[in-house]
């Protein structure tokens, strides 16, 4: 196995399994509420973090698009606790033209970005509706293309002299102030 991969592998267990098949975005677009769509997440990493933010803040679904990391790469698993396995993603083609798919399913698409005349994230709201957040990678950013597809463009405001956040970290708070994840019990009556 060492000689496949490159590095040794093995910690005494192994398995092979089949993989559940991926739903289609079409799928994904008619049964979610709340979506991530994301543009050129190339580090592995960051895609983890960012499904496992997915899975714990109620995010229904994630659609990738140009240049994104593949979501099953090892690190990625890891990362994300294996979040990757339990959130449902898809890839949205063509990109970014497929972006017209999710404002024909009736979402709301919000782009995050780090720009000081985007409005504060705080009037993305989703009422009764259905909404999608569109992230780019760190540094680039969002292409200017899949910025007009987007219906409003928020940032989150930030202290002087931070000028922007881990994608992993924007996509966090974006997804927490959507607030569709189901509250426990316990903290209700509170």
């Amino acid at each position: 196995m060492a000689s496949i991969v490159g590095f040794h592998l093995n910690r005494g267990v192994l398995a092979v399994a089949d993989r559940a098949p991926r739903p289609s975005a079409e799928e994904l677009l008619s049964t979610a509420r709340t979506l991530a769509v994301l543009e050129g997440i190339g580090d592995h990493e960051n895609l983890g973090a960012l499904f496992r933010n997915a899975a714990a803040l109620g995010i229904d679904g994630v659609l990738l698009g140009g240049g994104c990391a593949d979501p099953l790469y090892r690190r990625s698993v890891r990362v994300s606790m294996g979040h990757v396995l339990r959130v449902p993603f898809a890839e949205l083609r063509p990109w970014p033209d497929g972006l017209g798919a999710l404002r024909e399913a009736g979402f709301r698409v919000a782009a995050l970005t780090p720009d000081a005349s985007a409005l504060p994230l705080s009037h993305f709201e989703l009422a009764s509706g259905q909404g999608a957040v569109l992230l780019g990678s760190e540094g680039p950013g969002l292409t200017a293309e899949a910025m007009d597809w987007a219906d409003l463009r928020v940032r989150i405001p930030m202290a002087v002299g931070v000028d922007s956040l881990n994608v992993a970290t924007a996509a966090a708070i974006a997804f927490h102030h959507l607030g569709v994840f189901p509250e426990p019990a316990e903290y209700r009556s509170r």
